[in-house]
């Protein structure tokens, strides 16, 4: 693997700063709680930090409302407190991508204050303006969180705007200025130590509101290669895009090899199939299990050679892993390890959000007890709708954000030893059972075993270069696949099912040597138990 950028072997962990760790006993997470978990995550075996926002905002949508991109947001402290991070990370092999928000600001960003003065003011073509009158939009777009993408704003007689919240005006890429202003923070940034970055929504920055184009825009990829060139080139950085409508072919193009555009992008084909077709994400429907696995083996085949995956199964935005593709119940330690070995046994970055590696699940609050504007905004709208509470509360436990959001369990102690003070979110209370102290000291851990498989890619070369192929591809509840290069085969085996099930697996495997297991040592073929997950490796004599 000469040559090969370091993010090919690496996996990167996600931290949502509010909810990982608070220093100073405000209720909310900083960046000094980050540092002083360092060694925790060094003992996990990462080799990156991507943090959700952390530049100065008014918090609108927790941080994606960016005032400042050149400032820490007091809530979690200061730039001496960023450089501190990035100066204790690096001394562990440890690199920080920072997220950054580049499709809109804040409505409270000097910006979009001098934009809303005059038609006339020079950075009122920084963003998004179109005419209409007063109670009459320009066209029927709406906003992501619900109601119109436009705003009107009576100083200039126009519309702006918004394809998420109404305090989040979209920047007008067309402008070369504002790309000018971009490509020179980002600059700022990288010479701060930042090790890559995370570009939110990033498909959509070449929207063209007058076609109802949101996404994929025909100047997309001609601004990525443009930022591409002005700050990623000849840089050691990642850069992933979060892509919601990327397909394997766009991904060619966000993620070529030639390094013209970005490193990878976040790609959703698989995270979406839970919902009723043509449906809205609250809508809940069954996973079509075969349709899943096909959809990410199809992601594997389709860019072997010519890009490179992502490999995600939750983020700050989706529900818990184990609790939406798993069980959190009597199966919660096996299952969450199972999806952690689907999921890293597959070619491309393996990402790791907080908590996952405890086996976190999802939480059921009272209506009051949330706090994100997006599943909020859906229960205000299906309640004057005359949508059932039950059913509304039941698409709010299975698919809303904060489930993810929950402060991160720590031990047994008082708010799971997350804060000393009132957390701005409440604890799931399954901490007493669940939390980082007690998995640390259990050899049999849902953290070590994530421990044993972030390990594992750095001994086996297969999990990097293997070409992919999917095994069983019909089976309604094994997801099996082998990987290979010239000098091993690898396969991975895992039920998805409650129950035990039978299978014929092609070839003898019996012979093979197990990497990992979440079950007993030895592999047998012919049935797995419930949620059984197998890594087993059959090396290639030397050829003489």
């Amino acid at each position: 693997m000469v040559n090969e950028p370091w993010w090919k072997q690496a996996v990167i962990y996600q931290i949502y700063p509010r909810s990982f760790y608070d220093s100073n006993g405000d209720g909310i997470g900083d960046l000094k709680g980050i540092t002083e978990k360092l060694d925790y995550l060094q003992q996990l075996g990462i080799q990156a930090l991507w943090l959700s926002p952390v530049c100065c905002s008014p918090q609108d949508d927790n941080g994606y409302d960016i005032s400042d991109y050149q400032d820490i947001d007091p809530l979690f402290g200061s730039l001496d407190d960023m450089d501190e991070l990035i100066r204790q990370a690096s001394m562990r092999g440890i690199r920080i991508i920072m997220d950054l928000v580049l499709n809109h600001t804040s409505d409270e960003h000097p910006w979009f204050l001098e934009a809303k003065k005059s038609r006339n003011n020079p950075y009122h073509d920084f963003y998004v303006w179109r005419e209409g009158t007063e109670g009459t939009p320009p066209n029927d777009l709406k906003a992501s969180f619900g109601g119109s993408a436009w705003e009107w704003v009576p100083q200039c007689g126009q519309y702006y705007l918004h394809q998420f919240s109404v305090k989040q005006p979209d920047l007008n890429w067309e402008n070369p200025q504002v790309r000018k202003e971009i490509y020179k923070m980002i600059r700022w940034w990288t010479e701060r130590g930042i090790g890559g970055f995370r570009l939110d929504v990033i498909d959509l920055v070449a929207k063209e509101p007058d076609r109802g184009v949101m996404a994929e825009g025909r100047h997309l990829h001609e601004y990525l290669k443009e930022m591409s060139r002005e700050v990623f080139q000849g840089r050691d950085l990642i850069t992933v895009g979060e892509a919601w409508s990327a397909t394997p072919e766009r991904a060619f193009l966000y993620s070529n090899p030639d390094q013209s555009e970005l490193s990878m992008v976040f790609q959703f084909e698989h995270i979406v199939l839970d919902q009723q077709p043509g449906g809205e994400k609250w809508d809940l429907a069954p996973l079509p299990f075969v349709t899943f696995k096909k959809t990410l083996a199809k992601w594997q085949t389709q860019l072997y050679g010519k890009g490179w995956n992502s490999l995600f199964f939750s983020n700050h935005d989706l529900p818990r892993s184990v609790s939406r593709f798993g069980n959190d119940g009597e199966y919660r330690e096996k299952s969450a390890k199972m999806l952690a070995l689907c999921l890293h046994g597959m070619q491309g970055t393996p990402y790791v959000y907080q908590g996952e590696e405890l086996g976190m699940t999802n939480v059921r609050y009272e209506i009051s007890e949330y706090r994100d504007i997006e599943l909020l905004n859906m229960y205000r709208e299906r309640k004057e709708a005359g949508c059932p509470e039950k059913e509304i509360m039941e698409s709010v436990y299975a698919k809303g954000r904060d489930n993810a959001r929950t402060p991160m369990q720590w031990n047994d102690g008082v708010n799971a030893g997350f804060t000393s003070g009132m957390p701005w979110i409440r604890v799931n209370p399954n901490y007493t059972k669940i939390n980082a102290e007690q998995e640390i000291a259990d050899e049999n851990s849902v953290f070590h075993f994530y421990r044993k498989l972030i390990g594992l890619r750095k001994q086996e070369r297969v999990l990097i270069d293997g070409r992919f192929e999917l095994l069983l591809p019909e089976h309604d509840s094994l997801f099996a696949y082998t990987r290979e290069n010239e000098d091993c085969v690898l396969l991975v085996i895992c039920n998805f099912a409650s129950a035990a099930v039978s299978y014929d697996l092609p070839g003898n495997w019996e012979d093979g040597e197990v990497l990992l297991s979440n079950g007993k040592q030895k592999f047998s073929q012919g049935i797995l138990e419930p949620y059984d997950a197998y890594m087993v490796i059959r090396r290639k004599e030397d050829v003489q």
